[in-house]
């Protein structure tokens, strides 16, 4: 079998990672501990002090885990090397190592040996990059449970409810001769009700788990020097985005994540809308329209000591209809807008005063995100999330054939047409957990790994 490594990052400590058969033979020939011990002898979960050599010279001081097989993260024998974390070190004991017979992984080589020899299943593997990749807590929390095998083990009872019955029907179709009970039409479509309300709570629970895993994309959409940009650093809380009295400074988005209920928002703080005065401006403005029909949310900044303006009026209308919130700022200056205008209510029932420069006003707003979106109505303690696009439209295939099974049902036809809808639905959620799953999407899914993992 092969060994498989991989430089883990750069820092104080660096790690290299292998694990096959044939590992510790590796190690053995280039890591010398203090205290001397034959493999057989060195129990699992411990770590080894001593030396990394080549040709007699001492490259490091190491210390080395051992995680003997089955008990390690990929089920074979594996050993952890913590070195200092230079560059020069680090990469030449990754050379020591494939000298002596070591090969590098690929991304997410060793999640995937995990999933194909047993420990995992797939959709736990996918939970490793999602914790790994979490951009709140919330996300973290998430990925966390769908490690833990909270969501596969759901999925498997709403399987097994499906099999109880799907058993019958195999044998009935297979085996008439046999003297067994007959599965009923009213059997199947018990069944059927049971199994669909759990599979569309789960489908429901996307539209939470889309917002925990990508985040509200967040749009900051007004005319030149009505505050976009302030806005923009006042919830950051940093100076991110340039801030002059000149107009039009703005001429290309800027992207920032911020954690707002325990949820990632993605703020975009946009091109100044109004008519273009140069072509590079004329992009800039196109891109900020772009970005408001795409945005999850969108904040519709106005300068409240002025009055209303057909440029406003034209940045209403891209919020018409949309999740938005108006934001009425430089309230620390005279004012002419305020919060009852009639005009700016037809187009949002969500309309907050601030001054985005002075960072007075920035709660409510965080306030008004959360109550928008319901974020503190999601509860992960006691609620379970589908995160995965992939998971998502698995999902939604079975309860498609949940309902091709019933119209079959309903025509009469024969018993065994009935079972490949039923199947069908085995297979979609068999997908999920990688039961039943084409080779390249298992590529597909490791290839998103990070190096290391």
């Amino acid at each position: 079998m092969c060994q498989y490594l991989r430089l883990r990052g750069i820092g104080g400590i660096g790690i290299i990672r292998m694990s096959g058969e044939n590992c510790f033979e590796i190690l053995n020939r280039i890591f010398i501990a203090k205290n001397q011990q034959k493999i057989d002898e060195i129990k699992g979960y411990t770590i080894k002090y001593g030396n990394i050599v080549e040709n007699g010279q001492i490259i490091d001081e190491v210390l080395v885990s051992y995680f003997k097989a089955p008990k390690s993260y990929t089920t074979e024998n594996m050993c952890e090397i913590n070195s200092h974390g230079g560059n020069v070190i680090v990469k030449k004991i990754l050379e020591i190592c494939l000298k002596n017979g070591a090969e590098l992984a690929e991304p997410g080589e060793f999640t995937k040996r995990a999933f194909l020899n047993g420990r995992i299943d797939l959709l736990q593997a996918e939970s490793v990059i999602d914790v790994i990749n979490a951009k709140s807590e919330r996300e973290a929390k998430t990925g966390i449970k769908q490690l833990e095998g909270v969501l596969s083990k759901k999925i498997a009872e709403i399987k097994q409810e499906i099999l109880d019955v799907m058993v019958n029907i195999e044998v009935a179709i297979d085996y008439p001769e046999y003297d067994v009970e007959e599965v009923t039409s009213q059997q199947i479509l018990e069944m059927l009700d049971k199994v669909e309300p759990k599979l569309q709570a789960l489908e429901k629970s996307f539209d939470n788990g889309k917002i925990i895993k990508e985040g509200i994309k967040t749009a900051i959409i007004g005319k030149p020097n009505a505050g976009k940009s302030s806005l923009l650093n006042a919830i950051l809380k940093e100076d991110r985005a340039i801030v002059t009295e000149y107009e039009g400074t703005t001429r290309d988005t800027i992207e920032e994540f911020v954690t707002i209920g325990g949820v990632p928002l993605k703020l975009i703080d946009t091109a100044g809308i109004r008519e273009a005065k140069d072509e590079v401006e004329k992009i800039g403005i196109a891109k900020s329209r772009e970005m408001a029909k795409e945005a999850d949310l969108i904040i519709a900044i106005f300068d409240s000591t002025k009055e209303l303006t057909d440029e406003d009026m034209d940045i209403l209308e891209l919020i018409k209809n949309r999740k938005s919130i108006i934001i009425l700022n430089k309230i620390d200056l005279p004012s002419v807008l305020d919060e009852n205008n009639s005009l700016l209510k037809k187009y949002s029932g969500n309309i907050i005063k601030l001054s985005a420069l002075n960072q007075v006003g920035i709660e409510k707003l965080e306030e008004e995100i959360i109550k928008l979106f319901n974020l503190n109505e999601i509860n992960l303690d006691n609620e379970t999330v589908i995160t995965n696009v992939r998971h998502k439209n698995l999902i939604t295939k079975a309860i498609e054939n949940i309902e091709k099974t019933r119209e079959t049902i309903e025509n009469q036809m024969p018993l065994d047409m009935v079972a490949i809808f039923i199947k069908n639905i085995l297979e979609n959620l068999g997908s999920i957990t990688g039961e039943i799953v084409e080779e390249n999407i298992i590529n597909e899914i490791f290839s998103k790994f990070c190096l290391g993992k």
